[in-house]
């Protein structure tokens, strides 16, 4: 101990106020924490993923297999009232500290205080943003709230509007604390910029208002600080190369004073910027951290999981590798400071966003102890490495990919792929992976792939399309594939990650030439241009209604030759039936062993939804439970895995809804079910309050608007 005592000595205060979790935390699996300060060994789940390493473990076992199926709904929480209508899409993971449950909500991102046993409404804060918010590239309510205590009576909720501001609040009252920025709040779109065009080496401060830039998840608080990433616009392709550039930037959290910035996309003169080809790193944008970021204080090390750069399917107007995209970044808690990076694709062009928190662990391999980092992708692999040095565990060696055929682009030689642990869902589509229900599907579905280019493994790039076909490349993983923002947890007593994934998400790779006449314009002089687009059509993103060019409009002209919005004849349909092109599980939920790598066991994730269940096509038959492609996070406790049916099904004499299931962390088996009135559609947690454990989950979709329901065993307290 009393080496510890001296390491305690050493560190700054940043790290101090959170060291005395992560000291017990390799012995008991709990999180204990110094007096004042919340920690999941004493029932709290105080952050967004229930602790700095991203877990999402809570070692309470009140609530097990033999007792799950009894939950009742103790209270819930209807979002309709915030904001100006009601929101169909809540995806918050509400926080519990000291009894009380804080979380976003609304499609104005309102932040409620609710009773942690009754979930009465302690208090409402709301701000009306105007056109910033009408204009947010990341709307409705969120995915909640952070929590910061100096531990004595000094208890803030800090969280990120709509449109982009931090907010800290008073954690009693819901009052913006005057001493933290201004007013309360921390203009987080001052200090954004993008590039000038025609002056390499040249930014400008974006439009304060309508300026690109937002943040849809949590804030990270640890010690003093608080760390706050940056997003976009969903979708492929921004409306010009040139776009808001990626930021990651700490706080301090008594004051708001900005503490240091990281460049997603490294300016002149720092590591990475070579990557760029070009200077392309200059003009272009996006590479943002919008998945959540963890901490390990101990070694004051900050893991930021990092986006594509601009666009998603087309790198012609950024040659090279593009730093730091799709990589994971470890930087320095006090100072910013690259520490080590691993970039997971080089030369993003297939949307495999690091979409995921980094998951910090303490294990054993091969008989030592090893501090590690483990990324869940959406390519269905968790890359691992030694989280001091940022090698990876296993071997991780460069392959060679498919090449593109695309004039302008460049798509590099090799890509890293790991050999351990093995990859927990479909990575590629092949003949054998379609729907196979009857032969009479199978052979339909195969006709439909002939109409493509080809089906692609694993790095297959975007191909030269054509209006009426060949229509691109097949791939799969790549809009919603593998796992996503909801990431995936671990048990840190028994050292097992749970990680769910989708098993279905089918992706067509075509770029199509902009229409005669554009093909000239060039965004900026030595870089080529941007001459081609995704594919578009009905339920493709294309519009038929194209924007007129301006002659003396530069930046908009060269918008459009990267992105003319012309329609084009959709691809062919992805379906059979009206049921997916591959075949089942459609969803998986995984657990891998971290001390060894080794897949302990997969079973599907959820049962079989309503739209393949009652499907004409199938009717008659006997189809084994499917699992469910949607994107659906989990929570553990002491020894269940919970997580929520992500689509609609109907059974056991409910009406239409959805289940809360919880399955054992030993051997995957289903030991629990309870009915919720519409599909989960934010992550789990759960809590311990006096005496009594609740699950709390969000759920929405189809005409059942937002809900926070809070489950709890009958009777007690």
């Amino acid at each position: 101990m009393q080496n510890r005592k001296v390491l305690i000595r050493r560190l700054s205060s940043v790290a101090a106020i959170a060291l005395a979790p992560f000291i017990l935390a390799s012995q008991s699996g709990a999180q204990t924490a110094p007096y004042g300060q919340p920690s999941t060994a004493k029932g709290d789940w105080y952050m967004y993923f229930a602790d700095p390493t991203g877990s999402r473990y809570l070692p309470f076992d009140q609530i097990n297999a033999s007792n799950f199926n009894k939950l009742e709904v103790a209270w819930h929480f209807k979002t309709d009232q915030l904001g100006a209508h009601p929101e169909y899409k809540l995806e918050g993971t509400p926080i519990e500290v000291n009894g009380t449950v804080y979380t976003t909500a609304g499609s104005r991102r309102d932040v409620v205080a609710l009773d942690a046993k009754t979930g009465e409404l302690k208090w409402v804060y709301s701000m009306n943003e105007g056109l910033r918010a009408a204009v947010a590239p990341r709307q409705l309510s969120g995915r909640g709230v952070s929590y910061w205590t100096d531990g004595k009576g000094d208890d803030r909720i800090n969280y990120i509007t709509t449109g982009y501001r931090l907010v800290s609040l008073n954690a009693h009252t819901g009052q913006p604390v005057e001493s933290f920025g201004e007013h309360g709040i921390v203009d987080l779109k001052v200090g954004a910029y993008h590039g000038v065009i025609g002056q390499p080496g040249k930014y400008e401060q974006i439009d304060l208002v309508t300026g690109e830039i937002g943040l849809h998840t949590t804030p990270t608080v640890v010690g003093n600080t608080i760390l706050v990433g940056s997003s976009f616009k969903e979708g492929s392709q921004p409306l010009e190369q040139n776009n808001t550039k990626g930021l990651t930037r700490a706080f301090d959290a008594r004051t708001g004073k900005l503490i240091w910035t990281f460049h997603n996309i490294p300016q002149q003169g720092e590591p990475g910027y070579e990557s760029w080809e070009k200077n392309s790193a200059d003009f272009n944008g996006n590479t943002g951290t919008w998945s959540g970021i963890t901490v390990d204080p101990v070694l004051h090390s900050v893991y930021m999981p990092i986006e594509d750069p601009t666009d998603d399917a087309y790198g012609g107007a950024r040659p090279g590798n593009d730093l730091y995209g799709d990589s994971v970044v470890c930087v320095d808690l006090d100072t910013g400071k690259l520490k080590w990076y691993f970039q997971a694709t080089h030369h993003p062009i297939w949307d495999y966003d690091m979409s995921s928190p980094p998951l910090l662990m303490d294990v054993n391999i091969d008989g030592q102890p090893r501090k590690i980092v483990a990324v869940p992708t959406k390519q269905a692999f968790l890359y691992t490495f030694d989280r001091i040095t940022g090698k990876p565990i296993w071997p991780m060696p460069e392959k060679p990919v498919p090449q593109t055929n695309v004039p302008g682009e460049k798509t590099s030689k090799t890509q890293p792929f790991p050999t351990k642990p093995a990859a927990y869902a479909r990575q590629q589509i092949a003949t054998d992976d379609l729907i196979d229900f009857t032969p009479e599907m199978r052979a339909q579905a195969v006709d439909i792939v002939k109409k493509y280019w080809k089906m692609s493994p694993m790095y297959g790039p975007a191909v030269v399309s054509k209006v009426g076909g060949p229509y691109g490349t097949m791939d799969i993983g790549t809009l919603g594939g593998g796992t996503n923002w909801p990431g995936a947890s671990f048990n840190p007593e028994t050292h097992v990650v749970f990680a769910p994934a989708a098993n279905n998400g089918v992706s067509m790779m075509g770029l199509v030439e902009p229409p005669a006449g554009l093909t000239d314009l060039k965004y900026l002089e030595g870089i080529g241009g941007q001459p081609f687009r995704i594919n578009g059509g009905p339920g493709f993103g294309s519009s038929s209604d194209a924007p007129k060019v301006s002659d003396d409009d530069r930046r908009l002209a060269a918008a459009l030759a990267a992105h003319p919005q012309t329609a084009v004849e959709a691809p062919p349909p992805r379906a059979v039936n009206g049921l997916p092109l591959v075949k089942p599980p459609y969803g998986l939920l995984t657990a891998i062993n971290m001390d060894t790598g080794d897949t302990l066991w997969q079973v599907p994730n959820g049962d079989t939804p309503d739209e393949i269940r009652n499907n004409p096509a199938l009717k008659g038959m006997t189809i084994p439970r499917t699992g469910m492609g949607a994107q659906d996070g989990v929570a553990l406790t002491k020894t269940l895995v919970i997580q929520g049916d992500g689509q609609y099904v109907t059974s056991g004499g409910h009406p239409r809804g959805a289940y809360l299931r919880a399955y054992d962390q030993k051997n995957g088996q289903e030991v629990g079910a309870v009915w919720m009135p519409a599909p989960q559609s934010g992550s789990p947690m759960t809590y311990s309050y006096d005496g009594k454990q609740y699950i709390i989950v969000a759920v929405s979709g189809g005409n059942y608007s937002g809900d926070y329901l809070a489950f709890s065993l009958p009777g007690g307290n």
